[in-house]
């Protein structure tokens, strides 16, 4: 028997007309070696149908609602899980650009999942030009986070073209339970409601200063480090109140997506790490305020104060099995894209992400989960949907953009005998967290960047990886007069 945790729980709650909270991923495969020359949904399904026992919960498990809603959702098997009913494949007219893809993407990320079956489809997109086959796989966020789907991409995948061995399925269905025992651990958890969320306000109320929007109210950072205080706590670094500047991409959002894929060389940004300090991912972020600066100077939209960022931080530590649900947390960072100079620049990204690392380690990232379980069941999916509803009118920003960073295996996969080119994740835009979101993963020797945005404000974020490329040439030259310099 598994119940979704109350972050799990969150991500279906936060869905409404504009917002879906699946994420997703484009791979891109060379299928030569397929039988025919092509990647075809039979194979594919039944790929899935011999492997599913060795993924992680979306694959094979639908959500079993609480009567009444009066208790978050269970997981059971789908006793008609079918592969073959989640695959599905379109064709690209010719001549199967890049950007004919981007599009046909971003079209697929605009629809919702559906909820009476497993949270997960796949499409592959053919007739992209050079003979390449594109893989869409969309998931739930409900249903599994960073680390989740990094295990079940490995089932999926092989090391090389030829399948491996796989052990037998001897894993007894799940089943969720029957409707008098979820409706008496639903009454029972409502009851003891309010003892529960006094105790996550009393856990949260020392890192308040972590939490988006909370953070920029006049004296949360003073109450945190009292609390703090007076529980003997080491107090936290202290960071600068962050504010999130108005830019383009943090108006309401509507229905449309627009995505872009692009990718860096791994090893030039490693060198850049070697020359500049810092880690890959001070690069990644520093790149990021480099393209975004000159996306927004571009339009006249530069604000005089850095950018408000998210960053999601797994919480997980020995793997999917041990901890069910996801395991997740956010570090929030200015991103200094006020700062003209390229070296001064790369100096307040290090120096400010080292301030928010250190502060999420004091924290332990818990307030994500503390939070999501402070309204009972029965209301929480409504007030959840109205506070994200009502943020665009109410002027509240918290954030402007969520940036991610997904370290991944630096050698060749394979799908179904067809080797995995690129991996390209896409994410979740909100009127919370900013109608842009960049996320990158690092595969065989590159990275790969995913960038989706609300179409009516962000109608070509292919101008912000190009961006990207100019930046990582900035830093290139910068890391050399380093290295010179020594």
């Amino acid at each position: 028997m598994t119940q979704l945790t109350t972050v799990d729980a969150t991500f279906l709650n936060a869905e409404t007309g504009t917002t879906h909270a699946h994420i997703a991923g484009l791979g891109i495969v060379d299928a030569t070696s397929c039988p025919g020359g092509r990647l075809t949904v039979p194979a594919v399904a039944e790929l899935v149908r011999g492997r599913a026992h060795l993924a992680a919960r979306p694959l094979r498990q639908r959500l079993v609602q609480v009567p009444l809603g009066l208790d978050r959702p269970y997981w059971e098997d789908d006793p008609d899980f079918d592969p073959a009913r989640h695959i599905f494949e379109v064709g690209l007219p010719a001549p199967g650009t890049d950007r004919q893809l981007a599009d046909t993407v971003g079209r697929l990320h605009e629809q919702p999942l559906d909820r009476s079956r497993p949270l997960w489809e796949m499409v592959l997109i053919q007739g992209l030009v050079g003979g390449r086959t594109a893989v869409y796989v969309k998931v739930h966020h409900a249903a599994i986070d960073g680390v989740m789907a990094a295990e079940t991409l490995a089932a999926l995948l092989d090391l090389s073209p030829e399948p491996r061995d796989l052990p037998a399925d001897e894993t007894a269905p799940l089943r969720a339970p029957g409707t008098a025992g979820m409706l008496g651990t639903g009454l029972l958890k409502t009851a003891l409601h309010p003892v529960r969320s006094a105790l996550s306000v009393a856990r949260t109320a020392p890192h308040l200063a972590e939490i988006p929007g909370v953070a920029a109210i006049p004296g949360m950072g003073m109450v945190a480090s009292v609390v703090q205080g007076a529980l003997r706590r080491p107090a936290a670094p202290r960071a600068p109140r962050l504010s999130a500047p108005p830019t383009p991409f943090n108006e309401p959002i509507g229905r449309r997506r627009a995505v872009a894929c692009g990718e860096l060389p791994l090893d030039e940004i490693k060198q850049i790490r070697r020359g500049l300090g810092g880690s890959v991912n001070d690069v990644v972020m520093a790149l990021c305020a480099t393209a975004l600066r000159k996306w927004l100077d571009k339009r006249g939209d530069l604000p005089d104060r850095p950018l408000v960022a998210a960053v999601p931080v797994s919480l997980r530590r020995s793997g999917a099995a041990a901890e069910p649900g996801n395991q997740v947390s956010v570090m929030t960072t200015p991103l200094a894209t006020h700062v003209p100079d390229p070296a001064d620049r790369y100096a307040a990204v290090r120096r400010d992400m080292d301030v928010a690392k250190r502060r999420f380690v004091e924290s332990s990232g818990s307030w994500v989960r503390e939070m999501s379980g402070l309204l009972p069941a029965p209301i929480a999916g409504a007030v959840t949907r109205f506070a994200l509803q009502a943020a665009p009118s109410l002027s509240l920003r918290p954030l402007n953009l969520m940036i991610s960073n997904v370290p991944g295996p630096q050698f060749p996969l394979y799908l179904c005998g067809a080797k995995v080119l690129g991996y390209y994740p896409i994410s979740v835009v909100t009127d919370v967290t900013g109608g842009l979101n960049i996320t990158v993963f690092s595969y065989d020797g590159k990275v790969d960047v995913g960038i989706v945005a609300c179409r009516d404000l962000v109608p070509d974020p292919s101008e912000i990886v190009d961006h990207l490329v100019d930046a990582l040439d900035e830093l290139k030259d910068l890391s050399r007069e380093a290295l010179a310099g020594d």
